[in-house]
């Protein structure tokens, strides 16, 4: 999903792409000066891609919203041919639903809440390179050491939760083997 973080001084919108693990509620994000499909392209390709691999596990379906950074014709739009080369599945939401994508709307308001509004009170940043090294900080502290009470989650971390999930599905079967990401 795409996020605007705030008008950065000298640098114009900061828009946030950002990518949860439905099941583990592990998330991934990466700053932006723009939210153009090569954008969302990246930050699936960079971060979200690798650490499924290094699992040995694949994502099977997408789940985002209708914002034409996701959505446009499918033999023409960056990021449907992106999806369609990796061969995962994408699902939209109803339009004008964002409850219908509400792991990701919970993922932005805790981002936003913990993160955004703290260093922007502390901080003053002069780059996009400098707001991603503090959000790959806390995203770090996010995903290995912060528990999680949400549905399920039972107090562990969502590389613990990942981890987990990857021992309740087969192995040898990749059908079973899904993970889906909003």
């Amino acid at each position: 999903d795409t996020f605007f973080v705030g008008h950065l001084k000298g640098i114009g919108k900061v828009y946030l792409q950002s990518v949860i693990d439905c099941f583990s509620r592990y998330g991934w994000g990466r700053l932006y000066t723009s939210k153009l499909p090569l954008t969302a392209v990246h930050v699936l390709n960079t971060d979200v891609l690798p650490h499924f691999e290094a699992y040995e596990a694949r994502i099977e379906t997408i789940l985002s919203d209708n914002g034409r950074e996701f959505c446009g014709r499918p033999d023409h739009h960056p990021y449907e041919l992106f999806l369609q080369l990796e061969g995962i599945e994408h699902r939209t939401t109803k339009v004008r639903r964002p409850q219908s994508n509400g792991f990701v709307e919970r993922f932005h308001r805790t981002l936003l809440d913990e993160h955004f509004r703290v260093a922007g009170r502390t901080t003053w940043y002069e780059s996009v390179e400098q707001m991603q090294s503090d959000l790959d900080a806390y995203l770090q502290t996010y995903n290995e050491k912060r528990p999680h009470q949400g549905r399920m989650m039972e107090g562990r971390t969502p590389l613990k939760m990942f981890e987990h999930g990857l021992t309740l599905r087969p192995a040898d079967t990749d059908d079973e083997r899904m993970n889906e990401a909003a």
